[in-house]
């Protein structure tokens, strides 16, 4: 996944900008993102500060690593399961 060249609290303070009356377009062009990039930053971190960033962040990382996990052992269940059958 690409890494953002904004910081979590770059991207809050972003937020708050707006919410405090900048205009949308005028933000991006300072910025230099699209329109469509800040309105997800607002679906994805609206309402957010930056502690709650973080910790969704952390647990975004655990959840991939732990599907990670759930994959490799399924892998190896098939695999037995396949070894089984054919020294049955």
């Amino acid at each position: 996944m690409k890494k953002s060249k904004f910081s979590d609290s770059q991207v809050i303070e972003a937020l708050k900008r707006v919410e405090g009356g900048l205009a949308v377009p005028e933000l991006c062009r300072e910025l230099g993102i699209s329109s469509a990039t800040f309105y997800k930053w607002r679906a994805k971190y609206g309402g957010m500060d930056t502690s709650m960033m973080a910790r969704m962040k952390e647990l975004e990382a655990e959840n991939a690593r732990l599907k990670k996990m759930y994959a490799e052992e399924r892998l190896k269940a098939d695999i037995l399961k396949e070894a089984m059958a054919k020294k049955f």
